[in-house]
This record gives C-alpha cells, sequence and structure tokens, in this order.
C-alpha cells in the first residue's frame, strides 16, 4: 500500500515539495541573518534578486561555502524525506488521524535536539533531527484543516512546549462527498466553530471522520478527503496556501532555533559562517624557551586579528618530545591568551618531536573548518602519521600554517642537552616536506623564520588564498 505520507511530494512542476518549502525557508532565513550582521557591523548588504544556494552565499561574502551550504540543505531535506519511508504509517509524524498532540511533542522534542546537537557542535546530528522535524511540521499544514479555517499564518504553538493545542474537534467533522475534490466535505459546524481536525488514513476511521484521500486511502472511497499534498489532491484548491504557510512555519521554527544558538553557530550547521575555530598546537620543549616567550606576543596579535571573524572557540593543544599534551578548549579569548602565558618549556634533548601525533589529536577534537598554526622549531618523529594526518585534513576542510622557528641559539641548546649520561644527539638536518605537503593540501602555509617574533607577519600573509612556503 502506498504510504497516506506524501505530503508536498509530488512530481508536478506546479506543486510544491517538501524540499522546495525547506530550501525555500532556509535561503529567506539565512539571507536574513546575513544582512542583520552586515548591517551592525556598517557594511553595505545587497540582496540577490534570486535566492539561490550560490547568491545567498556570496551575499553572506561566503562564496567558498557554497558547495558546503548546498551540501548541509540536501542532508536536511534526506532526512526529511526518510520520514516518509521509516515513519510511513505513524500518524504522530504526518498529523494524520487527529494526533495532534503526539505531533506536537514529535517537534518540540526535536527543536530541542536539534538546539543540543548545534551547541555540542555535532552538526550533522543537527541537520539529521531539523530535517525529520521539518517534515512532521510541515505535514500539519497539509493534513489538518488548518487552511480550511482560513488560517493564513502558522501556528506557533507546534513548536512552543509550553502551549496548548486548542479547540480539537471531539466529534463528527466531514460528510461524504462525490466527485473530483470535494471541497465542501468538512462540515459547517466545524468551520464555524473553528474546530481543529485532520484526516484518517487505513481501511477504517472513526464514524463522521475526515479522511486522508487519495486511491491508497481506502477510508476515503466514497467520502472524499482534506489533504492538499499537490494541486491534485482531495482539497489541492488549497495547495499553494498550504505550502506557503508550511514555508512561514519552516522559516518560524528556523529563526526559533537561531535565536537559542546565535547567528554565528547557525550558519555553521548550514555550512557558513566563519571559522568554527581558532586552534595552537604548541611545541612546548626547552629548545623553545626563548621562542615560546616571544611566541605569546604572536599568538595573541593573531587573536585580536581573528576577532571580527567571531571563531567560535580557541582550543590548544601542545608537543614535546616525548609525548603531547590534553586539548584545551574555550570560547573567552582572554582564557585563551592566559592558557598561552602559561605554557612552560620543557624536556627534549633529541631533534625531531611528537609534532603530528599533536596536530591529529588536535584535528581530531576540533570542529570541521578549524584554523589551526602549528608552531614548532624541529622535525616530526611520528611521520608514520602523515596519511592519516591528512585524511583527517582533508575530512575537516581545516586549515593548517606551520610556523617553523630557525635559530641557531635553538638547535645548539637543542643539540647541548643530553638523552642519558653517556650520549648526546647532535642535531639533523632539518627537512621541512611533510610540513609543507600538509600545509598545501590544507589551502595553508609554511612560514620559516629565524626569529618568531618576525611571525607577526603571518598575519598579513595567511590573509592571501596563495599556498606557497614563506621564509622570513
Amino acid at each position: 500500500m502506498t504510504s497516506q505520507t506524501l505530503a508536498f511530494m509530488s512530481l508536478l512542476s506546479k506543486s510544491k515539495t517538501h524540499q522546495d518549502i525547506t530550501r525555500d525557508a532556509i535561503l529567506q532565513t539565512t539571507v536574513d541573518i546575513c544582512r542583520s550582521q552586515a548591517l551592525e557591523n556598517g557594511k553595505v548588504f545587497v540582496l540577490p534578486v534570486l535566492l539561490t544556494v550560490a547568491t545567498v552565499a556570496e551575499a553572506c561574502q561566503s562564496s567558498n561555502s557554497a558547495k558546503d551550504f548546498q551540501s548541509s540543505i540536501n542532508e536536511i531535506n534526506k532526512h526529511n524525506a526518510l520520514v516518509d519511508v521509516q515513519h510511513a504509517f505513524t500518524g504522530s509524524y504526518h498529523f494524520d488521524n487527529e494526533e495532534f498532540w503526539t505531533g506536537r511533542d514529535l517537534i518540540t522534542k526535536g527543536v530541542s535536539a536539534v538546539k543540543n546537537h548545534v551547541k555540542q557542535q555535532r552538526y550533522q546530528a543537527a541537520r539529521e533531527a531539523l530535517g525529520k522535524t521539518l517534515h512532521t511540521l510541515q505535514d500539519f499544514y497539509s493534513h489538518s484543516n488548518w487552511i480550511e479555517l482560513d488560517n493564513r499564518e502558522p501556528y506557533s504553538n507546534l513548536i512552543k512546549p509550553d502551549t496548548i493545542i486548542s479547540n480539537i474537534a471531539d466529534s463528527e467533522t466531514c460528510k461524504s462527498c462525490y466527485g473530483d475534490g470535494c471541497p465542501s466535505n468538512i462540515l459547517e459546524s466545524v468551520i464555524a466553530q473553528h474546530q481543529l481536525t485532520s484526516g484518517y488514513f487505513g481501511q477504517s476511521k472513526p464514524k463522521g471522520k475526515c479522511s486522508h484521500g487519495g486511491e491508497a486511502d481506502l477510508s476515503s472511497w466514497g467520502q472524499g478527503g482534506i489533504n492538499k499534498d499537490d494541486s491534485d489532491s482531495s482539497h489541492g484548491y488549497l495547495h499553494e496556501a498550504a505550502a506557503l504557510v508550511a514555508t512561514n512555519a519552516t522559516g518560524e521554527l528556523l529563526d526559533y532555533i537561531k535565536e537559542a544558538v546565535g547567528d554565528s553557530e547557525f550558519l555553521r550547521l548550514l555550512g557558513l559562517g566563519q571559522t568554527s575555530a581558532l586552534c595552537f598546537v604548541i611545541d612546548t620543549t626547552s629548545s623553545m624557551s626563548d621562542d615560546i616567550a616571544m611566541l605569546r606576543k604572536v599568538t595573541s596579535s593573531i587573536i585580536n586579528s581573528r576577532k571580527s571573524t567571531a571563531p567560535l572557540e580557541y582550543i590548544l593543544m601542545t608537543f614535546n618530545d616525548t609525548d603531547y599534551g590534553l586539548l584545551t578548549r574555550t570560547s573567552d579569548p582572554k582564557v585563551f591568551k592566559d592558557q598561552i602565558n602559561a605554557i612552560v618549556p620543557r624536556g627534549g634533548g633529541d631533534d625531531p618531536e611528537m609534532c603530528l601525533s599533536g596536530l591529529q589529536l588536535a584535528l581530531t577534537g576540533s570542529p570541521p573548518q578549524t584554523e589551526i598554526f602549528v608552531f614548532t622549531d624541529a622535525d616530526a618523529k611520528d611521520k608514520w602519521l602523515t596519511s592519516t594526518v591528512r585524511a583527517l585534513i582533508e575530512r575537516t576542510k581545516s586549515v593548517v600554517s606551520f610556523v617553523i622557528a630557525n635559530s641557531d641559539s635553538s638547535r645548539g641548546r637543542r643539540s647541548a642537552e643530553p638523552v642519558d649520561d653517556q650520549q648526546q644527539v647532535s642535531p639533523q638536518p632539518f627537512n621541512v616536506q611533510v610540513y609543507q605537503d600538509l600545509a598545501q593540501a590544507s589551502g595553508g602555509h609554511v612560514i620559516q623564520v629565524n626569529n618568531v617574533t618576525q611571525a607577526s607577519n603571518i598575519i598579513a600573509i595567511t590573509s592571501k588564498s596563495m599556498v606557497t612556503k614563506i621564509i622570513l
């Protein structure tokens, strides 16, 4: 039997689908956010004549993220459509069978799940929950008589858990009708008293109740139906009105989520916005003692320069000769600076360090599209991780830049430190090729300096789009 749930799923060009409704609402909500942000920052905002993924991404100054924006919309729509497969005959997922309370519970719980996932940066899970929630919300306007009651605004109580759904019909709601459309099958008393009802689907239904309608709905044979799934549905003459209100309701739900998580996080949910996080991976061996003192000024400059792009988080990872530290994170730039200032160089003795191990953990623990700076004065002793790190870079779409201190004094201090009582290690030639390859794969840079203070220039350098090896 064909599912009764195919609301807004017609392939006819004149009918709106779930995918159309969701896309249109996302584009409008997104462009509204970007316009508001631009005006707050005193910038000129050019509203696209036609809202498409490409034009909205461009208007939001995120043209490079258009592909991710489209992918996010596709993912939301995929999970929207899956509701018709996974919950085809469960009335609450579609507001069928007058299951208004259970349907509303699915929406409010779904909204809560989306908020929680976003706040924990689980964007994929958030998009999945959002798609499922939107399907149920949109079905309300096709499967209930909200539109027949001459409502042309969304029913906001559906997304708010502490409100009630009022005036649900408790008696007969429809009469039998014959012929195409049956536009008058809802009882006049139901319309006059503004009572809420929805269609039943299946082999039978309570006496006097409305049917969903359609050839697959046996309960509607000789009875007519009230669904507005497409222009040829039982109440198809109201399809366009239902689709429009469903689009506005989708936008209202998106705004509700945006208000809870903030503009920047909402844009990241959709694959847009600035860098998710700023991460420093810092070599803390003794040979970096002087460099770290200077590095504090450089990192502070980088943090200050990124204020306008509002990173969601600041992440710190340290590594040493034999191990690497715990990942720390904060949303407060001052706390982040304090964490860097508290670094105490220690250990060392041989030349290579656990650089890639620290970078691997940073990539694993950071959100997608993180901007990462690695500060070191030594080669990596864990080069066997190169392919793993490269795969993580490609998967997370993070940008990794290496700032390498090449001071002779660092080399001397490193070689002068004994590994044990019997042996000293001479400095080894330092080949930056591994770092260069990883930086290039990510769209980042390799910046070699004789003194870390020279690295202050990296702020200007890394704002360019080129991928290059830079020696200062």
